[in-house]
């Protein structure tokens, strides 16, 4: 079996930044990093990753970029190559992401369609 931790969770929202003041403001959440298509918040130990997509392709798979909710989750893991196993064994399958994360996680759907990701070193703000 695969250990992994819960350390990522990424929502799509119509505007990151005001959504970033939101989670900042009301759980003292901290901004850990930016880039066009995200902003970072951390606790101290999860991530939350706040998505604004401009293009269909920044977006990556058939939900669009207009998608608002929970985008997807991810698993902290040690092993990626055990993990990848694991969960191809138990039903789930690969999913191709944005292009620009290929080397930060690896995508995938369960069993029942839903998108979370596994990543070897992290996301900025979490903590194993």
């Amino acid at each position: 079996m695969a250990k992994g931790q819960l350390r990522h969770i990424a929502i799509s929202v119509p505007d990151k930044d005001a959504a970033a003041k939101f989670y900042e403001d009301t759980f003292g959440l901290e901004r850990v990093s930016e880039s066009r298509v995200a902003t970072r918040l951390t606790d101290g130990v999860m991530n939350l990753t706040l998505l604004q997509f401009q293009t269909q392709e920044d977006a990556g798979d058939e939900r669009g970029k207009n998608f608002v909710g929970v985008h997807h989750f991810g698993f902290w893991v040690d092993d990626a190559d055990t993990a990848i196993a694991e969960v191809e064994d138990h039903g789930g399958k690969y999913h191709p992401g944005p292009e620009d994360t290929k080397n930060a996680e690896v995508k995938f759907r369960d069993p029942d369609g839903i998108v979370f990701d596994i990543s070897t070193h992290g996301w900025d703000g979490a903590k194993r």
